[in-house]
């Protein structure tokens, strides 16, 4: 491979372990979240009525991952990623060659990524992959590295509101599609003559009401359950249109602000010296406190809202004028992280944390691994659990891989520079073969 003068991957000894600490605990965590759509059909996934889960262990574990970690898990891996994009260009335009500029070796490195997503998403079957929309949402980052921490406060607060706006406009367009098609439904019982739309409104009302139907959905949960227990060109020409519509990042989608959001922050926090430990104990208290202070109590409202309405997006609108999801999780997030600050900074669990710090610097292996294993543990190729499992069981082979993860991440670290795939990402960014084994001489590895 060719070389690329005066550039070159972070050293070991250059690495803050606190924030591999944090994306370790992100990576770990962000499976909480992800094992639903590896171990059940769409209509299971988040419906606890579907199935009558309104009692025991699944209910509970339903109401501890939504209150505590929908979210927030993705929502530090996001913010991690932002402030990684920081310390990543400080350290480039410091050490690179003018011929070979920080923007080459960091949009390279971007686009790598990209490629990495789209094998994540379309061979290793992962619908949820984020490696594609980060590559692309990291491409707007580079003109902001040299912002202060209060400018990117500001645009991260700006993407807040958009995505607030946006998730509030498609709760209420849910609304004016019940609403609309109620009063055409109602207009066609008593004789009137509809116009055109409102016969199609009167049209779509009816096929959602269809597809709503209990019996519709149990149907359809079957259907997917069979399908995903089937090969594996089976089960990829299923999820293609899922890919196809989950890698659609632009402006005008919610997932994209809610990226925004962290990646900014992430950056405004990481200049701050809030995600590197320097801060006071006081500060991150008051982080957590008023993180979950706030966050928890929106989220609890915000829920039970849900339950009332049994988690009909149609009749949210009544109860709820604003959709606080982005708010709420990004509060949730930051107490969170002034909790595990506050753990750091008391210098207690420390050996926990160095495990965690190994995981979180192996973190793109672990991701891809994650896929890997529940792919071959659910889809029907491997042992065909899919759709199999309660609720709570599915999160029995979480910490399942929790437990390979920090063992093999730890393990691993001790013999090699890099995870396999951190290996390979770094190789093609740099277009030249990095040392991977300790002990090896440079001079046999270049």
């Amino acid at each position: 491979m060719l070389t690329t003068p005066g550039a070159a991957p972070l050293r070991a000894t250059e690495r803050l372990q606190i924030i591999d600490s944090l994306r370790g605990i992100a990576l770990l965590g962000i499976l909480l979240m992800n094992i639903l759509m590896f171990a059940l059909p769409d209509n299971r996934e988040n419906d606890i009525f579907l199935y009558n889960e309104l009692s025991g262990p699944d209910y509970y574990t339903w109401w501890t991952i939504n209150l505590f970690f929908e979210g927030t898990m993705r929502g530090i891996f996001s913010l991690l990623f932002g402030a990684g994009c920081v310390l990543l260009l400080e350290r480039l335009e410091k050490r690179t060659d003018p011929l070979t500029p920080a923007a080459d070796i960091y949009y390279r490195r971007l686009l790598w990524l990209l490629a990495f997503g789209l094998i994540d998403a379309n061979l290793l079957l992962w619908t949820g992959d984020v490696l594609f929309v980060y590559a692309l949402g990291g491409m707007v980052l580079y003109p902001f590295r040299r912002l202060g921490t209060r400018p990117l406060l500001i645009i991260a607060a700006v993407a807040l509101v958009m995505g607030t706006l946006l998730g509030t406009l498609d709760m209420h367009g849910k609304k004016e599609l019940r609403v609309k098609g109620e009063q055409a439904v109602l207009l066609a019982g008593q004789g009137a003559k509809l116009t055109a739309e409102q016969t199609k409104q009167k049209e779509a009302w009816e096929e959602h009401l269809k597809e709503m139907a209990q019996a519709a959905r149990l149907k359809a949960d079957a259907e997917q359950v069979e399908t995903m227990r089937g090969g594996y060109f089976q089960v990829m020409g299923y999820l293609l249109p899922s890919n196809e519509k989950n890698q659609n990042l632009s402006p005008y989608g919610l997932f994209y602000w809610d990226l925004m959001v962290c990646f900014f922050l992430g950056m405004a926090l990481f200049k701050a010296g809030v995600l590197t430990g320097l801060r006071s104990r006081r500060f991150y208290a008051g982080l957590m406190l008023a993180g979950y202070g706030l966050g928890l109590t929106l989220n609890y409202w915000e829920i039970r809202v849900w339950m009332d309405v049994q988690l009909d997006e149609t009749l949210l609108a009544d109860r709820v004028f604003i959709s606080w999801y982005e708010i709420r999780r990004v509060l949730v997030l930051l107490g969170h992280i002034g909790l595990i600050m506050l753990v750091y900074k008391a210098g207690i669990a420390k050996r926990l944390l160095a495990w965690l710090a190994a995981v979180g610097q192996m973190a793109f292996t672990n991701y891809l691994m994650q896929s890997i294993l529940c792919g071959l543990f659910f889809y029907g190729f491997g042992l065909g659990w899919y759709g199999a499992l309660a609720r709570h069981e599915i999160y029995y082979v979480v910490f399942a891989i929790w437990g390979v993860q920090l063992i093999y991440s730890n393990i691993w670290l001790r013999h090699f520079h890099f995870g396999p795939f951190e290996w390979a990402w770094r190789s093609l960014t740099y277009w030249k073969r990095q040392p991977f084994r300790k002990g090896v001489p440079m001079m046999q590895i270049a």
